[in-house]
């Protein structure tokens, strides 16, 4: 056995496997007897429907790293969309965009999430998370940095989709990380990731218009500023391309080695021409069925799908609504920075808190309740108390946070989760992508914003009913 199986494997599995006696050792003959030879389960002995391996924690120094990596990453998975939400009026004037257009830009994150999340589970199975990860961090780098070079609305498009690409497979794979990772602490982690993402959802939507200025009111150079802190994103993560620490090696039914022992200490037969080409492995727990049959996937499927509508909505559109509302850009942006500040604080603690509910319903209801008063308050008055419209509308925004919790606990092993994350994001994501181009379209149509908050008001009935589904307390491997 190789040095690091043990970190791997862990301690039960590295056990049966020196139990086994050297490579080239006969069946049954690698142990002492009356020391388990011919009883313990050896590497080619078929594990049975409940055995699992729990790998050992992963080194200290790789957790301390995979933490930067992960709080360096978050921070850059919202930049590219908020900062053009602050500055998208000046862009849809300087590529002449019309309104239906512009709502065709505030969803194209969306499709990109749910196109690029689909292929995650793929691409990490193939390249590792750690790799895909920093693959995403550098199309982030690279999407932020050709973006402002556009000359007209195609490319302007095409280098946003870039930048969406790298944060579609960063999002789907940042909950498996946390579980690779950090199985015992995955609330604490999900919470500090999360914080780490509304921070940089604030900061850039306050800073962006100021520092739009000070570089000589060019939102060109606005946007493109951001391409500097994805590029700092990717170093921590080029030591993890390649580190399979954590990897949970998932139990598979049904295979057994060629030539492997019996249990019950019984010689091996001859193996016949036909027994010696290994069995194909049996797919891990976790890996069996459709996804799509699980309920609880579905539920949580259209839960992440509405609470994105509703923050794209309110990312891409809410600055919009003041400044038609007659207050300033500067004060448009603050407003958007003080919706995303709000998930910094709730980010941290609402992870731990929901984890330690049998039901994650209630908190479902209560972030709708806060729904429900934001857009009513954009709907009715958007000018009267803009502060109060933009601090309900950052406690609603905690859905996000709420729904990566769920993803983790709905699934029992890593594989599991892997497949929950790609489909609930993937899926989620997709359904999303009415949402924003219906609102400008709507606002376009009418020539206000009664309509399109009206019918964000409506939304947030299926959203609780799918959220308080998803929360129950059940497993989707049991649903397969």
């Amino acid at each position: 056995m190789r040095d690091d199986e043990s970190l791997i494997l862990g301690p039960a599995a590295a056990a049966s496997e020196q139990a086994a006696g050297p490579p080239g050792t006969a069946p049954g003959h690698g142990a002492t007897p009356g020391h388990g030879a011919g009883t313990a389960p050896g590497p080619g002995t078929a594990l049975g429907p409940g055995t699992e391996h729990r790998p050992q924690l992963p080194l200290p120094w790789v957790r301390r790293l995979v933490l930067v990596a992960l709080v360096l990453a978050a921070l850059n998975l919202r930049p590219a969309i908020t900062s053009l939400g602050a500055l998208l009026k000046e862009v849809r004037d300087g590529l002449g965009m019309s309104g239906t257009m512009a709502g065709l830009l505030t969803s194209v994150p969306a499709a990109c999430f749910a196109l690029f999340g689909f292929a995650a589970p793929r691409l990490a199975r193939r390249f590792g998370p750690g790799a895909v990860v920093c693959a995403g961090m550098a199309a982030i780098t690279g999407g932020l940095v050709l973006r402002p070079l556009a000359g007209g609305t195609a490319v302007f498009l095409a280098t946003s989709a870039l930048a969406l690409a790298g944060i579609a497979v960063s999002n789907v794979l940042m909950p498996v990380m946390v579980k690779r990772y950090f199985p015992d602490r995955v609330g604490t982690v999900t919470g500090v990731y999360s914080m780490a993402l509304s921070l940089g959802t604030s900061v850039a939507a306050a800073v962006t218009v100021p520092l739009t200025d000070t570089m000589g009111g060019s939102w060109r150079a606005g946007l493109g500023v951001w391409a500097a802190l994805a590029a700092v994103a990717v170093g921590p993560w080029l030591p993890l391309v390649r580190d399979r620490s954590g990897q949970r090696q998932e139990p598979r039914t049904g295979s057994v080695r060629s030539g492997a022992a019996p249990a019950t200490g019984a010689p091996a037969a001859e193996p016949s021409a036909s027994a010696a080409r290994p069995a194909a492995p049996a797919p891990a727990h976790g890996e069996r069925g459709r996804i799509g049959r699980s309920r609880t996937a579905r539920m949580l499927a259209g839960y992440f799908g509405l609470q994105s509508t509703a923050a794209y909505v309110t990312m891409g559109w809410m600055p919009q609504i003041f400044r038609d509302a007659g207050l300033s850009a500067d004060k448009a942006g603050l407003l958007l920075a003080v919706t995303m500040a709000l998930g910094v604080p709730l980010s941290f603690v609402l992870p731990p808190l929901a984890a330690r509910m049998r039901s994650q319903g209630p908190i479902v209801v209560a972030l709708a309740v806060f729904q429900l008063a934001g857009f009513a308050g954009l709907w009715a008055a958007p000018a009267a108390a803009p502060w109060v419209w933009a601090v309900l509308l950052g406690f609603a925004n905690c859905a996000f946070p709420l729904v990566l919790t769920m993803i983790g606990m709905r699934a029992r092993s890593g594989a599991g989760v892997v497949r929950l994350s790609a489909f609930a994001q993937s899926t989620g994501y997709l359904l999303s992508i009415p949402g924003p181009i219906l609102v400008g379209a709507l606002n376009q149509a009418s020539g206000g914003w009664g309509l399109p908050m009206a019918l964000m008001l409506v939304l947030v009935v299926p959203q609780v009913a799918c959220g308080v589904l998803a929360g129950r307390n059940r497993h989707v491997e049991d649903e397969l």
